[in-house]
């Protein structure tokens, strides 16, 4: 929740399916190169829901990665992320908005 000044007020997680957070990790394999890792958990249970890893992660990864996890958990009431590179997190919330 923002509030006047710029500020916000993080939402607590309250019961299960309640906030769902995802998130963005790299790793380095043992040649140098780049694995990306995408976590989700549920921020009441603190449950990891899915971890994907590939060279690249792209939008319609992380929408595939969500909507796998929606099919068997329902569809969460808040999802929080930092917003990623910009075109993952348009494209998520054209997808979201047709939910």
């Amino acid at each position: 929740m923002r509030l006047n000044d710029g500020s916000c007020v993080r939402l607590r997680p309250e019961r299960a399916n309640h906030v769902w957070s995802y998130d963005f990790v790299s790793a380095l394999t043992h040649d140098g190169r780049t694995l990306r890792l995408l976590t989700l958990i549920d921020e009441f249970t603190r449950k990891c829901l899915a971890i994907r890893v590939a060279r690249r992660l792209g939008n319609q990864e992380v929408i595939e990665t969500l909507a796998e996890v929606m099919v068997w958990r329902g569809i969460p009431e808040h999802l929080r992320s930092d917003n990623g590179p910009e075109f993952i997190a348009q494209e998520l919330r054209k997808w979201l908005g047709s939910l």
